[in-house]
């Protein structure tokens, strides 16, 4: 299921935190998530990318899917 959000379901939601959604990268690779002034908050994506820029085109075009805690 794809999503076109804007800003961090999860960074608001568990931390009431209104943050953009950005490509970041860990040493699980690449993902769409948020950060603050202190780094990274939120992984929003189920997937990993292998690069940066397929991150980046599944961000811009909402190729992507929402992580969901429950």
């Amino acid at each position: 299921m794809s999503q076109q959000v804007s800003v961090g379901h999860l960074a608001l939601t568990y931390v009431g935190s209104l943050l953009p959604l950005e490509v970041l990268h860990s040493a699980a690779g690449h993902y769409i998530g948020t950060r603050d002034v202190h780094g990274p908050l939120s992984r929003e994506s189920v997937e990993y990318f292998r690069s940066s820029a397929a991150a980046q085109r599944a961000l811009n075009r909402g190729g992507w899917t929402q992580l969901h805690y429950s």
